[in-house]
């Protein structure tokens, strides 16, 4: 070969690579990219929920935006950063799993909680031939209008096992002999509470059973959220309840367990009225969930979130009345009159719903039923003489299907014998319009 020629191609190669190196950058749309999170990659459960703790650091001039699931990326272009490729996006995060709030410097704490839905359609995909991972995508606007910022996370499919994080993805909380909501007699003992937990991965499980009296300050939606669900700097700063009980038991990696709950006799039911046991988890030491705010540049040191979940604990509740007999006679059916939510269609995102009736004070207190198309329990709650209302809990909304329900008020006597009713009302939920 000539040797001009071969002076000649190493500085044409050399040129056109080092060109390539910096269209790179700009070709991806991440050259200005300033907003961080980590974990960058977490493992999930292909099988169920999977909820992860997320700090995203350098959010300076930044505010969070909407985030997605999906299985490709593309770039972002004109805004820096990787996007989800239209045509794969598996889901996005429903607001009422949105626990997210500003912290540290400049940073940001994100509750991601992966639904089943997303999960699925994301094994589907894997078993189509595509990526077995799967990304999580949030934006973040440019609060001066410049360049918007995308910042992905890898979430990889697992059984859900020892390598993920822990997290609660389903508690319930009842009485082991009787789940429904129930009235207890004044200077009885209760039945065993006991709660059952679906979870991923493993660790410690640590914590305290506490109870609220009647006429004391309800805990609020913050207040029943798992510790390691907060950032940092509200740690410690929920309202605290008489203690009853406190647990340290082992989560092994099979996905679920039933928590025994605090010793019946503990239970107070010396003066009458309601009562809220509540089921208070502490964090725990867990690897796969910890997030470290030096490496986002949110702060220093590592942040703890074993036993994070997506959504507040549920409290038990039950009602402490003299047991004495009413002495009424048998209730018709027309003793209880249903007011509102009248016949009519009520979306899913109004919740939580307003339950009202009007009835006569025969009966010593009044059970509400909800039921779905199918004519399955949906919710059941027991309210005591004189309660004539009842507030659905914010995750109604979460369990029940667009479509027809129905509802009504039973009359009870003191050992839960139905002594009256009312007709049911069936009650139309609808989804928002996008």
């Amino acid at each position: 070969m000539d040797p001009q020629r071969r002076r000649v191609v190493p500085p044409l190669l050399t040129m056109t690579y080092r060109k390539a190196l910096a269209l790179f950058p700009l070709l991806l749309g991440v050259a200005e990219a300033q907003v961080r999170v980590n974990p960058t990659g977490v493992n999930v459960n292909t099988q169920g929920a999977t909820t992860v703790f997320l700090t995203f650091g350098g959010l300076a001039g930044f505010e969070p935006a909407e985030a997605f699931w999906c299985g490709e990326l593309v770039a972002a272009l004109p805004a820096a950063g990787l996007q989800c490729a239209p045509g794969t996006i598996f889901g996005q995060l429903p607001l009422r799993y949105d626990r997210s709030t500003a912290s540290g410097t400049n940073g940001f704490t994100d509750i991601m909680t992966i639904q089943p839905s997303v999960t699925r359609r994301a094994y589907q995909a894997a078993e189509a031939g595509r990526n077995s991972a799967f990304y999580y995508v949030r934006r973040f606007r440019n609060q001066a209008g410049g360049q918007d910022q995308f910042v992905t996370v890898t979430c990889r499919m697992t059984g859900g096992g020892a390598r993920s994080p822990l997290s609660l993805t389903d508690v319930r909380v009842g009485f082991a002999a009787d789940p429904a909501l129930l009235q207890v007699a004044q200077g009885s003992t209760p039945p065993d509470v006991v709660a059952q937990i679906s979870y991923t991965g493993t660790g410690r499980l640590t914590g305290r059973w506490e109870v609220v009296f009647p006429g004391e300050e309800l805990p609020s939606t913050e207040d029943l959220l798992t510790e390691a669900t907060l950032p940092s700097e509200r740690r410690g700063t929920q309202k605290r309840y008489t203690q009853l009980n406190r647990f340290n038991v082992f989560l092994p990696p099979v996905g679920r367990i039933d928590l025994p709950g605090p010793d019946p006799n503990r239970l107070p039911t010396a003066a009458e009225g309601v009562y809220y046991v509540l089921l208070r988890v502490e964090t725990s030491s867990d690897k796969e969930g910890d997030s470290n705010l030096g490496a986002v540049g949110a702060g220093s040191g590592v942040i703890s979130a074993g036993a994070v979940a997506g959504f507040p604990m549920p409290a038990l509740r039950y009602f402490v009345g003299s047991g004495q007999e009413s002495g009424a006679a048998e209730l018709s059916p027309s003793t209880i009159r249903l007011l509102t939510p009248a016949t009519e269609h009520v979306q899913l995102d109004s919740m939580p719903l307003l339950f009202t009736w009007e009835a006569g004070n025969e009966a010593t207190q009044h059970r509400l039923e909800i039921q779905d198309h199918d004519g399955k329990l949906i919710l059941a709650a027991l309210l005591p003489r004189g309660v004539t209302a009842y507030r659905a809990p914010p995750w109604l909304a979460a369990r029940v299907p667009a479509g027809k329900l129905r509802w009504r008020v039973v009359a009870t006597d003191p050992q839960a014998r139905q002594v009256g009713r009312s007709p049911w009302r069936e009650l139309q939920m609808t989804r928002p319009h996008a």
